[in-house]
């Protein structure tokens, strides 16, 4: 039987074609991650547990909570040492990834591919066990590059109602800060040019005053420039009208870098 040849090169242009948007469609969608979790469920969780949700209007909840759903789909969260981690918990990490990066429609975490979930705090070595192990979240580097760890009791602590501090968000701020290549406190992918010269010298005016036992803001945000970025991030996400109260001028920086307290 003899074929036309235009019918023959329609034929291999055709498949050509299904093999290519076969292997893209794999590709796109290999970071995926079916997480069962229905859009009711995350909806109830962020909405007795999240503050930040809780104060949105119902369109903001609504791209809220696509943002939530997109981190879960793409990002693995993985109990480790022992961790005995819940739905509920899934949903406060992407969460926690969510509220610093929710007023920048085309931000993402793409030097993140998985949060590993310690039972409780640890040392430098990774040890949950040494009794003097302090940390509660850590942006991986080296072999755990592209990773992030969070202390299960910390990561719930940070959405009860009174504590000021989040370690979920103090460490996705890292991340995001990160993301220039230093962990520096200047985040430059979100803090307009013209704010940096006057981000830095207020980061160094705040600094000395709390080494000084003149401010509110707890020690830790002291130990440098990129502790002091994550620790008042927490503030501003945490307690805003307090942190504008008592420190209006970083407050409005804060505002500025994160695209506006709504």
């Amino acid at each position: 039987m003899n074929y036309n040849p235009y019918f023959i090169v329609t034929i291999l242009a055709v498949l050509a074609l299904f093999l290519i948007y076969y292997v893209i469609g794999h590709v796109g969608n290999s970071k995926r991650i079916d997480t069962k979790l229905s859009r009711a469920y995350i909806d109830q969780v962020l909405a007795e547990k999240v503050q930040f949700y809780k104060h949105l209007s119902p369109e903001e909840k609504s791209t809220f909570l696509v943002r939530v759903i997109y981190f879960l789909d793409t990002t693995k969260i993985s109990p480790e040492k022992g961790a005995v981690i819940t739905d509920a918990d899934r949903v406060l990490v992407a969460a926690s990834g969510t509220i610093p990066l929710f007023h920048f429609e085309k931000w993402a975490y793409e030097n993140l591919d998985e949060v590993l979930v310690y039972p409780d705090a640890f040392t430098e070595d990774y040890d949950v066990n040494d009794e003097h192990r302090n940390i509660g979240g850590m942006v991986g580097t080296g072999a755990l590059n592209h990773k992030m760890i969070l202390s299960l009791n910390a990561l719930r602590a940070g959405f009860q109602k009174y504590p000021s501090g989040n370690t979920g968000i103090h460490e996705f701020v890292h991340l995001i800060d990160k993301a220039d290549g230093l962990i520096d406190g200047i985040p430059e992918y979100l803090i307009p040019k013209d704010l940096i010269d006057p981000w830095f010298k207020e980061m160094e005016k705040t600094i000395k005053q709390i080494r000084e036992g003149r401010s509110d803001i707890r020690d830790y945000a002291a130990t440098n420039e990129a502790e002091f970025l994550a620790v008042v991030s927490e503030y501003f996400f945490k307690k805003p009208r307090l942190l504008k109260e008592d420190h209006p001028r970083l407050y409005d920086m804060l505002d500025n870098i994160y695209g506006g307290e709504k």
